[in-house]
C-alpha cells in the first residue's frame, strides 16, 4: 500500500512513526518547513520530518502547495493520510488522490470540528472523547467517517497526556482500517449535521482565572486544557502569576506550582 503521509507536529509524529513500526511505512512525508523555536529562535525541524528521515523516508517542506511540484514529489501515489497538518487542503489536493485522503481527528465527529478538540473536551467536562478517520473533502471536519473509536477522559487529566493517548489511538486505528479501506471493506458514513459542534484557537484571555470568583471545578479544568499554551495565569497584587500545576479535593483548589511575573517556577 503505497500512501503519502500529510502532518507536522508532535500528535502526527506519534502516529507516523508507529505505523513505520507497523511496516506500514509512507512513500512521502509532508510537513511544514523548518521554522525558528524557542527564545534563542533556532532554525528547528518538525517532530515528523525528524522520524522520517530517521528511517529513510523522502521529505517535502513546501511553503505552499503547487500542483506541478505535487505531481513531481507524488507521483502515482493515490492515498494520502492528514494528521495535524496545520495547513487546509485545496480541493485540487484532495482530488489528486483517487483514493481519497484519509483525516485524523481527535473527536468524536461530528463533535469538535476545528483546532482545539482535545484541549475543547477537557475544559467543558467530557466525561469521554475519542478519534475519528475520515475522508476529508473542502470542509473543516466535515467529510464522511470510515471508523471512530471512544476513548475515557480521566479525572484531572491534561491536556498534553489526552493528546498523546488520542494519537496512539489514531495510528491503532490506522493500521487496522487502511488495509480494509483500500479493499473496499469499509463504507463511508455521512456525518450527522445536527450534531456538529465546533472548537476555537484559544487566546491568552481565554486562559485568565479570577480565583476568589471562579468555580474551582471550572479553574481546574482550565488548567488541565490550556497548559502549557496558552498558559493559565491569574492577577495577584497588580501582577501576572502562572498557575502550573493545582490539585482539586473536596470542592478546594490548590495550586502547587506557579511562576511569578520575571521569576522561576516554584513550588506552593
Amino acid at each position: 500500500m503505497k500512501y503519502a503521509f500529510f502532518g507536522t507536529p508532535e500528535f502526527a509524529a506519534i502516529i507516523l512513526e508507529k505505523l513505520i513500526k507497523a511496516g506500514m511505512p509512507p512513500v512521502l512525508v509532508v510537513c511544514n518547513p523548518d521554522r525558528p523555536m524557542g527564545r534563542k529562535k533556532i532554525i528547528t525541524p518538525p517532530p515528523t520530518k525528524i522520524i522520517a528521515k530517521k528511517n529513510g523516508i523522502s521529505v517535502w517542506q513546501p511553503e505552499e502547495l503547487k500542483i506541478e511540484n505535487l505531481k513531481l514529489k507524488i507521483g502515482s501515489v493515490d492515498l494520502a493520510v492528514v494528521a495535524a497538518y496545520a495547513k487546509i487542503l485545496p480541493a485540487w489536493v484532495i482530488e489528486y488522490f483517487v483514493r481519497g485522503v484519509v483525516g485524523v481527528h481527535p473527536s468524536l465527529l461530528p463533535k469538535y470540528r476545528g483546532a482545539t478538540p482535545i484541549q475543547s473536551a477537557i475544559l467543558n467536562g467530557e466525561k469521554k472523547t475519542g478519534v475519528t478517520l475520515f475522508l476529508i473533502d473542502e470542509k473543516v471536519d466535515h467529510g464522511q467517517i470510515l471508523v471512530n473509536k471512544e476513548s475515557r477522559i480521566m479525572n484531572n487529566e491534561s491536556s498534553e497526556s489526552l493528546h498523546d493517548r488520542l494519537a496512539e489511538l489514531g495510528a491503532d486505528l490506522l493500521i487496522e482500517t487502511l488495509p480494509k479501506f483500500v479493499n473496499g471493506e469499509i463504507k463511508p458514513q455521512t456525518q450527522n449535521e445536527a450534531e456538529a459542534t465546533y472548537t476555537k484557537k484559544f487566546e491568552t484571555e481565554d486562559a485568565f482565572v479570577d480565583l476568589e470568583k471562579d468555580d474551582p471545578d471550572v479553574v481546574m479544568r482550565k488548567i488541565n486544557a490550556l497548559n502549557p499554551e496558552p498558559g493559565v495565569y491569574t492577577i495577584r497584587d497588580g501582577k501576572r502569576v502562572k498557575i502550573l500545576a493545582a490539585e482539586l479535593k473536596d470542592g478546594k483548589l490548590k495550586l502547587t506550582r506557579i511562576q511569578e511575573a520575571g521569576g522561576m517556577a516554584k513550588a506552593v
